[in-house]
């Protein structure tokens, strides 16, 4: 039995049904009586699709993020998409969460298909779906021409957008200056994307140093692969080409992982003769050995605001379009500051 069995057997309109289900106004006494002794008899349940076609909403916000199996940079969004998807449920939302490939083919795509599901929102999950070619983020203002778009630590300007942005800048800036106050000078800067959020991280080390007056040179600022092979010919390659350097700053806590792990098969105390800081407060950070100086995005009172603004927003409250949280460092065994207040 569905929804049009009852329209049928009833003999009024589909939308009708659902204002009866919903418990509209806008259906006559006579009407509502008929359409509920129907839906006793035959046992109907309504589903989601039924309950919304009165009301014009779904309850339902559409969630882009990457495929957690296709990087492992994204081991700091799985916990992102819970914290998410519970709040959601909190304020009685259901969500539809889709995967992308990194290489962020199908983009749009998957925000059609999201939009042809009828979703109220869409959240955006990571700072990599902003791309640096214009045209690759029209897609996304299209959709929000539709419905508000949250993006989740990703910038982008247009009207129905809505911005949650970690203080990715600040954070890189506390974490390379922390290092430099141990005496550490020659600093690595390691990315592993370059997406929009690590623009802003090594940004915030190239101003640390500058206001340090220690020189930036590329050559302390290098491509990390991700993969834990290439990361380790990586660290040997530097070696090969005499690099010297007692400091590291990463933009994840698996590539801080990957240089710890070479640091240890060549004899290189930690945090004695190298100091390493990570990016995320993944699991990764307290399981790996010393365990791991690491920035926290604060990523669970990110997705919350952003929850929070979008429910304001479909409620009709003003919500602001832009918000930054900020970081905090988390000071553990792979630097000399580990203990410090």
């Amino acid at each position: 039995m569905t929804i049009y069995d009852i329209s049928r057997l009833s003999g009024v309109s589909v939308t009708t049904v659902s204002r009866v289900i919903n418990g509209s106004e806008k259906v006559s006494e006579k009407t509502r009586k008929k359409v509920l002794k129907i839906i006793k008899e035959s046992g109907y349940t309504p589903n989601a699709f039924a309950r919304g076609l009165g009301l014009n909403t779904m309850r339902t916000i559409g969630i882009l993020c990457v495929d957690p199996a296709d990087t492992n940079s994204c081991i700091n969004l799985t916990p992102a998409i819970g914290y998410l998807e519970r709040e959601l449920r909190r304020n009685n939302y259901d969500s539809i969460l889709y995967c992308l490939e990194y290489n962020m083919q199908g983009k749009e795509d998957y925000l059609k298909m999201m939009l042809e599901r009828r979703v109220d929102a869409i959240i955006i999950v990571g700072s990599f779906f902003i791309e640096s070619n214009p045209k690759n983020n029209q897609c996304i203002l299209d959709a929000a021409g539709s419905v508000p778009v949250f993006l989740i630590n990703g910038n982008l300007e247009g009207e129905n957008i809505y911005c949650m942005l970690c203080d990715d800048f600040n954070s890189s800036y506390m974490a390379t200056s922390e290092l430099i106050s141990t005496n550490v000078r020659d600093i690595l800067f390691l990315y592993t994307t370059l997406s929009e959020s690590e623009k802003r991280k090594m940004d915030g080390y190239i101003a640390a140093m500058k206001d340090h007056d220690l020189a930036v040179s590329q050559d302390y600022i290098r491509h990390c692969p991700q993969d834990v092979r290439e990361s380790y010919r990586f660290f040997e390659s530097l070696a090969e080409e005499g690099l010297k350097y007692d400091g590291i700053v990463t933009c994840e806590d698996t590539t801080a992982v990957s240089a710890l792990k070479y640091a240890l098969s060549k004899g290189i105390a930690i945090p004695e003769q190298l100091s390493v800081v990570g990016c995320g407060n993944t699991i990764l950070s307290q399981y790996c050995y010393p365990e791991l100086t690491t920035i926290d995005g604060n990523y669970e009172s990110l997705c919350v605001s952003a929850v929070n603004m979008l429910v304001r927003h479909l409620e009709g409250t003003p919500a602001p379009s832009r918000a930054v949280i900020s970081s905090r460092l988390i000071r553990r065994n792979t630097t000399k500051f580990y203990g410090m207040e």
